[in-house]
């Protein structure tokens, strides 16, 4: 079974992007954004729903780390057995899933159905990921399916800039409940213009009833693709090790206030969104660079976060700290495509298999890196978290050195 690419421009001709297929990935983009949010509404509205539901804030917690477990759970199932279906039925029940999940939500009574109704759009959520990147790079040519791929991405960082901080606030004006019901009327907004813009993407070669031995064998994670994933759960769990105590750190390795630590977060996200774009084309025809290029500035970025916790807060520090902040914005933001694209690469004969296996390590390296940098944090501190970030980014650095193969650039 394959999903084939757009045919796009003949060989050297070059390719235009047409409003069709604009209107197209900024659907895929704006489904990314909704399912971004809803998945870390918890997180911003967690005092909001602990005082109307009389719980503790930890508890309220655990619906996202239970969301990601969900997850990991069911994705590469879900994946196999929705595989004959045409991809865009897949990807509106998903969107589906989402909004009968938030309305559900809404109007929870209590944490324990809250949990339960996110165990739907859980459910979905890894597969919806390994199908939206193939869905947008097959609607492109393969020299531009990098492209395809950061324009759908762009999506979770508009999440992180102005969804999260946005679902925060309104919980507080407005109460968890309304912000939540908000989210799925936005979720079937985007379920209804997927059903008119997204063609149906039916799954070409033949039945799948009765997989051939060729079929099967395609199914079966090669070597570069398990490389991929393992190089991506450590990489990940690096990222969220320290992601998930971002506000400590801002606080007391680089030694911004609370007051002023919001501009230096959304200076982040700006960073993350500006490398996106910066970055597209090499995703393309620079993959292998552009990979460890990404992680050699995470390293360079944590390697100033450690120097600037062993010298104590002070001005340079500050200065030195925002700076690694926003290089950690920029390059965290740009290597999930990169990723994501060199995984649909390194599939034999099915990407979005390969796309589902590659969700899974990045939600296990979620779970992973909250856990470890919990641990860590409470045993030896938040520098010791930003030493232990350090570490593995750089472990994720050497093996992307030895293993060029596998980010090969896609073909012209």
């Amino acid at each position: 079974m394959s999903l084939t690419m757009a045919d796009g421009a003949a060989p050297g001709v070059s390719y235009r992007w047409t409003p069709q297929v604009v209107a197209q990935l900024a659907v895929l983009s704006i489904a990314a954004y909704v399912y971004a949010v809803a998945e870390m509404a918890p997180i911003g509205a967690m005092p909001a729903i602990a005082a109307d539901l009389h719980v503790s804030e930890a508890h309220v917690g655990m619906l996202t780390a239970a969301y990601a477990f969900i997850s990991v759970l069911v994705t590469v199932p879900l994946v196999r057995w929705t595989r004959s279906w045409p991809r865009r039925r897949v990807f509106v029940a998903t969107l589906l899933s989402l909004t009968l999940s938030q309305a559900f939500s809404a109007l929870a009574p209590g944490l324990g159905t809250l949990a339960a109704s996110r165990v739907l759009c859980a459910v979905t959520h890894g597969l919806m990921w390994a199908i939206i990147v193939p869905i947008g790079v097959r609607l492109v040519p393969k020299s531009h399916a990098g492209r395809a791929a950061t324009a759908v991405y762009v999506g979770t960082s508009a999440a992180l800039i102005v969804g999260n901080p946005l679902t925060a606030s309104m919980s507080a004006l407005w109460g968890w409940r309304p912000t939540v019901a908000l989210l799925a009327i936005a979720a079937a907004v985007i379920t209804v213009l997927a059903l008119i813009v997204l063609p149906p993407m039916p799954v070409e070669d033949g039945p799948v009833d009765e997989p051939t031995a060729v079929s099967r064998r395609s199914l079966r994670p090669n070597g570069r693709l398990l490389v991929l994933c393992g190089l991506t759960l450590v990489g990940v769990t690096a990222h969220f090790a320290s992601f998930t105590f971002i506000v400590p750190i801002v606080r007391d390795v680089v030694g911004v206030d609370p007051a002023r630590s919001a501009w230096l977060l959304i200076g982040y996200g700006v960073c993350g969104l500006t490398a996106m774009a910066l970055l597209a084309r090499a995703i393309d025809h620079r993959l292998h660079v552009a990979v460890a290029g990404s992680l050699g500035t995470l390293c360079l970025a944590f390697g100033v976060l450690v120097a600037c916790a062993a010298a104590g807060v002070g001005v340079l520090a500050a200065v030195l700290g925002a700076c690694a902040i926003l290089l950690w914005g920029a390059s965290a933001a740009a290597l999930p495509p990169m990723l994501q694209s060199a995984a649909i690469r390194n599939s034999t004969g099915d990407a979005e298999q390969g796309s589902a296996l590659y969700v899974t390590a990045f939600q296990i390296g979620i779970l992973s890196g909250s856990v470890v940098g919990g641990l860590v944090y409470q045993h030896a501190g938040i520098s010791a978290v930003v030493m232990a970030s350090a570490i593995l980014f750089a472990v994720t650095l050497v093996g992307v050195g030895c293993r060029g193969d596998v980010f090969a650039s896609a073909p012209n």
